[in-house]
């Protein structure tokens, strides 16, 4: 390696060829079959603003090695913010130590670099952007929002943004470099009718720069957007809880699909058989009009990724389709277990933490239904378009989602807004009730992270509008008195 063909380690981490071969040996030295070093230098920018004003400002620099040792299933892993050759030595030693048999040490391969493609071209990375300048798209939200309605009391505006420069190697002689960038703009508005308050969120970003607000969406429509969700919440009624027809909107409602059938279909949980859909590939687990699909090649977006960590290209992978399960997101140790190739689904928060099997963007593929149709099809159901999270159970699928803008349909019309409605089940269940799906298949913009064992990425997700025939609804408690 040298600084030529390597500038993100050259110029972040110091280090080269034979730095990187001494801690890829380090970690094979105790009988390891494998070994990767992952280098991270990370410069994170967050701008609040709350009551016209900066209530705070912050600018941050990471960096740190990550140093892995595998041998079959078992993995030790080590790092270091430290990035002088001492203690990178002393964590690739301790990684070392999952193996215990040095007679049977691999010898590393001779690095070789790949060059993967670029994703996330930019015109004005956000990171470099002065601090009037992001200031100036706060203030423009800030007004938008106030202006919207005199019920508006309160308006936050967070403008956060990070560029991540990434070196990686291995022993079986692969390395890359890649600059991941990042951002997300959002506004939380609180509206007050009397004694009611309502809270509105909306957001908007990924892996693109400034020349989002001019080719996407305004600074102004995402807090607009902000404060329509909370007045139009002041007006919200309770619904009956129980068994009901529901459509679940485009874009948004995809964090189900993400949360309650995602998580079960990433590999891990399938070779150490803790999923449902665990042993079923070639096995129907879902509607005929469902395809589900992860796939980390879209330009710009939030769960897009050049390569993933563990050098592995992203890839479309098809996991469900037309209701028959086709596979699983795998990364490397998940894909040997089971015997197939690595899907680019290897991922990790940042330095310190070992990959595992992560979703990238994730969607249910458009159908052949208007969604006006749908609605139409429903005499009398749940409109559910927004969402703000809920509690899930990755290995079973059960899950309880709480909606963020919510409507009944009745005879075919979308009417009254709903307030208190969460939305209860089982996501291999409902993906069996679903009965129709639509032609507008949209992904969301900007904000979603997904976790998974202490460790948060971000995703990207979509869905088309799709209709469940029938879903567990909690609300405001049936009268059944006659």
């Amino acid at each position: 390696m040298n600084s030529t063909k390597d500038p993100i380690l050259d110029t972040y981490f110091r280090v080269g060829k034979p730095e990187i071969n001494k801690l890829i040996s380090a970690a094979l030295a105790k009988g390891a079959e494998f070994a990767d070093v992952f280098f991270e230098y990370r410069i994170t920018s967050t701008l609040a603003f709350e009551e016209d004003q900066v209530k705070s400002a912050r600018r941050g620099i990471i960096q740190g090695v990550g140093i892995r040792a595998i041998k079959g299933d078992q993995v030790g892993f080590a790092f270091s913010e430290d990035l002088a050759m001492e203690p990178m030595l002393e964590a690739a030693s301790a990684a070392a130590a999952i193996a215990a048999d040095p007679g049977a040490r691999i010898k590393a391969r001779a690095i070789a670099p790949v060059r993967p493609k670029n994703l996330y071209r930019i015109v004005e990375p956000a990171t470099a952007a002065a601090l009037p300048r992001k200031l100036d798209y706060i203030r423009e939200a800030n007004e938008s929002a106030k202006g919207y309605s005199s019920k508006i009391i309160r308006v936050t505006v967070n403008f956060s943004d990070e560029i991540k420069h990434l070196a990686y190697a291995n022993s079986d002689g692969l390395s890359w470099e890649d600059s991941q960038p990042m951002f997300i703009f959002n506004a939380v508005c609180i509206a007050e009718d009397g004694n009611r308050r309502e809270t509105g969120y909306n957001s908007g970003g990924g892996r693109i720069g400034l020349e989002y607000f001019a080719s996407k969406r305004k600074a102004a429509d995402i807090a607009r957007e902000s404060a329509r969700l909370a007045v139009l919440n002041l007006d919200a009624v309770e619904v009956e809880a129980g068994m009901h027809p529901i459509v679940l909107g485009n874009a948004e409602s995809a964090v189900l699909l993400h949360e309650a059938v995602g998580h079960g279909l990433e590999a891990d949980f399938n070779y150490k058989k803790l999923s449902n859909f665990s042993g079923r590939v070639g096995e129907r687990v879902a509607s005929d009009q469902c395809t589900v699909v992860d796939e980390g090649l879209f330009e710009n977006m939030r769960g897009s990724i050049n390569v993933d960590d563990e050098g592995n290209a992203p890839s479309s992978t098809v996991l469900i389709e037309n209701g028959v399960l086709r596979g699983y997101m795998t990364d490397r140790i998940s894909a040997l277990q089971l015997g197939v190739k690595p899907s680019g689904n290897g991922r990790r928060q940042a330095y310190n933490y070992a990959p595992m099997p992560r979703m990238t963007n994730t969607y249910l593929r458009a159908g052949k239904y208007d969604p006006e149709e749908i609605i139409k099809s429903v005499e009398r159901g749940i409109y559910a378009k927004n969402f703000i999270g809920g509690q899930v159970d990755i290995t079973k699928g059960d899950f309880t989602f709480s909606v963020s803008e919510c409507y009944l349909i009745e005879k075919g019309r979308v009417t009254a807004p709903l307030k208190g409605v969460t939305l209860i089940g089982n996501g291999p269940e409902v993906m069996t009730r679903v009965s129709m799906v639509g032609n507008d298949l949209k992904f969301t913009d900007g904000g979603w992270t997904c976790g998974k064992n202490g460790q948060s990425v971000p995703v990207g997700m979509g869905t088309p509008t799709v209709k469940v025939s029938e879903m567990t609804v909690g609300g405001a408690k049936v009268n059944n008195a006659d």
